[in-house]
C-alpha cells in the first residue's frame, strides 16, 4: 500500500467516525424536547454540510493521480479539521 493509499484509508476511516458520532446526535436531537429539538437539528444540518465538503476533497484525493494527490492534502486537512471542530462542539453542546 503506498502513502496516498494509507492516507485515504486513515481519512476515510475518520470519516466513518464522524459520521457514527452524527448519526448518536441526530439519536439525541430526536429525544431532545420541543423547544431546543429545532436547535439541534439546525446545527446537525450545519455538520452534514461540512462533511460533504470533506467527502468531495477525499472524493477528488482518490482521483488524483500518484503525482497530484500531495497537492490536494492542504485543502483536505483543512476540510477535515473543519469537521472535527464541528462535530467537536456538537457534542459538548449536547450533552
Amino acid at each position: 500500500m503506498g502513502m496516498k493509499e494509507a492516507y485515504q484509508d486513515k481519512l476515510q476511516a475518520q470519516l466513518d467516525e464522524w459520521n457514527a458520532d452524527i448519526d448518536k446526535l441526530q439519536a439525541k436531537a430526536d429525544k431532545a424536547e420541543a423547544n431546543v429539538k429545532l436547535g439541534y437539528y439546525k446545527e446537525i444540518e450545519e455538520i452534514r454540510s461540512v462533511r460533504q465538503v470533506a467527502e468531495q476533497k477525499l472524493n477528488e484525493l482518490k482521483e488524483s493521480s500518484e503525482d497530484a494527490w500531495e497537492d490536494l492534502k492542504e485543502g483536505t486537512e483543512s476540510a477535515w479539521s473543519a469537521l472535527s471542530n464541528s462535530v467537536k462542539s456538537a457534542i459538548s453542546r449536547f450533552n
